[in-house]
């Protein structure tokens, strides 16, 4: 049972976190990989509600079942690139232990795929999903009932 359901939440909560969601769909950083994060960052936290919804974003991407499955255990697969390796390595340190440090050889790697700008985007977006995270598990919203805009079906 939700604890505040969306209609009672203050309509401007939504609508600044929806300007930095608009940001982050234009910027450079592509929509399948911003998915990947958001998927992974929600499982950590333990996010039905927001797994639910970056499961069927990553599907409707045109992602496999097979790596949406293995994300959980992406470290043990050969599913995923280089690229989206560090990148989700950089996602579970900044998600993780808000007190350790980020290892700087996890930190420079990104240096080998994005530009000072997209590492900032990238932050952005773990950041975001962190606080998607949090608001949904504290107000409780169900999760099963999302649909990806533009679907009739789950």
């Amino acid at each position: 049972m939700e604890r505040i359901s969306y209609k009672d939440v203050p309509t401007e909560i939504f609508t600044k976190l929806r300007a930095i969601e608009d940001y982050l769909d234009n910027s450079t950083i592509e929509r399948k990989l911003r998915e990947l994060i958001c998927l992974r960052i929600s499982q950590i936290n333990g996010c039905a509600y927001c797994v639910d919804m970056h499961h069927k974003e990553l599907k409707s991407t045109g992602e496999t079942e097979l790596r949406i499955s293995s994300l959980v255990v992406w470290h043990e697969t050969p599913y995923f690139t280089p690229k989206e390796r560090a990148t989700l390595a950089y996602a579970e340190a900044l998600t993780g232990d808000i007190y350790a440090a980020i290892e700087d050889d996890i930190y420079n790697t990104l240096d080998t795929f994005y530009s000072t700008e997209e590492i900032s985007n990238i932050t952005l977006i773990i950041s975001q999903i962190n606080t998607w995270n949090r608001l949904m598990k504290a107000f409780q919203f169900t999760p099963g009932i999302y649909k990806v805009a533009g679907t009739v079906t789950n």
